[in-house]
């Protein structure tokens, strides 16, 4: 019996592991791979917790091309809801299972204790803390674009949460790369995150920075938002919306950024932390992204299961 491989947090990556994903998933992206089954005669289960367009069917349709059986709970399905622990229901599933992918929105020791067994690969589809596919996501749309991710700079725009905090500890492990975070007062990416970003960045020249205005906006490839209310979350302060307004990504900001594209982790809601016309326009790469959650998906899950 081998040990499985879990996805929980960027930090649980090497560097080489996570190259390989980024690599994988572009090579995914590219059709380089295609009619490959690498997960033949494997089941796999999805747990979602909270709703889910692109990870939930990413991970599903993913799963299923590269030949696997699949299995989906919902959040009523399981018998946590009468009481039993997380830790025996990671037993249970890693005797009969051989992937589980799980979108809890609760704390991160959650999956932890699901990945407390030696048969089960346990997939980290968002929690509270991070949502560390949607960085696998995004390094590899960069890798598509650009050719790499070295030396890219990024400016993110928006609320400090944890797709933010997931790109925080995975685009400073790329030398020469620059993250400019632009995040609102009181809502910014936790300290902590920031300060783990910094440790990678210091290993390869790297650079991450987080500000709560917009002024003296950098030179930069890639300008980046995600939506003001992230799944499964509320906002305690009524008046939450006037601290975001000037945080939307508008043509006057995107015109500030010459030559960037547009990135967004959908859903977007025009108007809000988006215009409709930067969304919608030609520099924007945001549907792409979306795609490639997909092929991303589907490199971690022949990672998770070599």
């Amino acid at each position: 019996m081998s040990d499985r491989r879990h996805l929980i947090s960027i930090d649980d990556l090497s560097d080489e592991d996570l190259r390989w994903l980024v690599h994988r998933g572009a090579e995914y992206s590219a059709g380089a791979l295609e009619g490959t089954k690498p997960l033949r005669d494997q089941v796999v289960a999805v747990l979602f917790r909270r709703t889910s367009t692109r990870t939930r069917t990413a991970f599903s349709a993913g799963a299923l091309r590269l030949g696997a059986q699949l299995i989906t709970y919902g959040p009523g399905d399981l018998q946590e809801n009468t009481g039993e622990s997380v830790e025996d229901t990671g037993a249970v599933l890693s005797g009969m299972l051989d992937v589980l992918v799980a979108r809890t929105a609760g704390p991160e020791r959650e999956l932890r204790a699901y990945a407390a067994q030696r048969r089960m690969a346990v997939i980290n589809a968002m929690t509270a803390e991070e949502h560390p596919t949607q960085a696998l996501t995004d390094l590899t749309t960069l890798t598509r674009h650009f050719g790499r991710v070295d030396g890219l700079r990024v400016l993110y725009v928006g609320e400090g949460n944890n797709t933010a905090t997931a790109l925080s500890l995975a685009l400073p492990r790329f030398p020469g790369t620059e993250l400019h975070l632009r995040t609102p007062p009181g809502y910014g990416v936790p300290v902590g995150f920031v300060e783990r970003g910094e440790i990678s960045a210091k290993r390869g020249g790297a650079r991450i920075e987080q500000r709560h205005d917009l002024a003296d906006l950098p030179e930069v490839d890639v300008v980046y938002t995600t939506r003001w209310q992230t799944t499964g979350t509320s906002k305690p302060d009524p008046d939450w919306r006037e601290i975001f307004a000037p945080f939307q990504v508008d043509s006057a900001l995107l015109a500030a950024c010459p030559g960037a594209v547009f990135m967004h982790d959908l859903p977007a809601h025009r108007g809000e932390e988006v215009t409709a016309e930067v969304l919608d326009g030609p520099a924007s790469i945001a549907f792409t992204q979306a795609e490639n959650k997909y092929h991303s998906a589907r490199a971690v899950l022949e990672w998770c299961t070599a």
